[in-house]
């Protein structure tokens, strides 16, 4: 069997990524589903990742640049299955834990300094914490976090694939 080249790797995750923005676009804008902090900082590393994965496609690096690109989606990729796992364990607390909801993303950029706002995002408050949609028993989060490790093994994948010699 032979292993496909980077460029159509990187190409690969570049179209998964703009799969998972399509299917939050369609929740949001044709199910209704409005995205909390946390979802907005998801799609934001999706896109990160998706941006990443075009450079490397575009650029078509040797070696050495392969491992390199790999390592930034690795980094995305962890960066926004972090976030999907903070959501999950939001979602998971007794209804008496889950925080107050709090001032919507857009208010906080216009009153707070940025590293506030992450800060207060992270944090995530009581719309983090419902469960609007679930298919098979997982919630959006979860499957934005398989999504993530599918990114992440992508990711290591092209770290250690045996290149082809010309």
């Amino acid at each position: 069997m032979t292993i496909p080249s980077s460029r159509f790797i990187f190409g690969m995750v570049f179209f998964g990524c703009c799969f998972l923005m399509a299917v939050a676009l369609f929740m949001e804008h044709i199910m209704h589903l409005e995205p909390c902090p946390l979802c907005i900082l998801q799609r934001i590393m999706v896109i990160t990742t998706a941006i990443t994965a075009v450079i490397a496609a575009i650029h078509h690096p040797r070696e050495l640049g392969i491992k390199i690109y790999g390592g930034l989606i690795i980094a995305s990729a962890a960066t926004g299955g972090g976030v999907s796992i903070r959501q999950l364990w939001l979602q998971s607390l007794p209804d008496d834990e889950v925080p107050a909801c709090g001032a919507s993303l857009d208010y906080m950029l216009e009153v707070f300094p940025l590293d506030e706002v992450l800060s207060i995002v992270l944090t995530g408050d009581g719309s983090c914490a419902e469960v609007l949609w679930t298919f098979l028993g997982i919630s959006i989060p979860g499957w934005t976090l398989v999504g993530f490790i599918g990114l992440i093994t992508i990711g290591i994948f092209q770290i250690i694939r045996p290149l082809r010699h010309a």
